[in-house]
């Protein structure tokens, strides 16, 4: 798993990501009302607004840590968005990513990185 400063992680099987926000992100957004979920098909540069979460507290973008296309949003989180609460590294991925550059996923930080960055804020 890889992680960026935005706090989206990614899982890479192949050569699909699975990307979805961090536990840090998910309790500081707080209860989870929302999300949007990207479309298959729809293409995405690193750092694209790729999904929409929204919480009690606020609504933020999920960016695209990685460029490709999607190819499957997570259907789940229409009707249970507090599965981002409960499972955010997890069930309570937002989308699955057909990668372009395998090696912007290797750029990304490890755990070890980004607890240390976490640390930080």
């Amino acid at each position: 798993m890889r992680f960026t400063k935005d706090h989206e992680w990614v899982r890479l099987e192949g050569d699909v990501a699975t990307v979805g926000i961090t536990k840090h992100a998910a309790e500081a957004l707080g209860d989870v009302v929302f999300v949007e979920t990207p479309e298959a098909g729809k293409i995405v540069g690193q750092g694209d607004g790729f999904a929409v979460v929204e919480s009690v507290k606020a609504a933020s973008d999920v960016y695209a840590p990685v460029a490709g296309e999607v190819i499957e949003g997570n259907a789940v989180l229409a009707a249970t968005p507090e599965t981002v609460n409960a499972d955010p590294e997890g069930e309570g991925w937002f989308g699955k990513i057909k990668v372009s550059d395998a090696a912007q996923v290797e750029a990304l930080m490890d755990r070890a990185a980004y607890d240390a960055f976490v640390a930080t804020l």
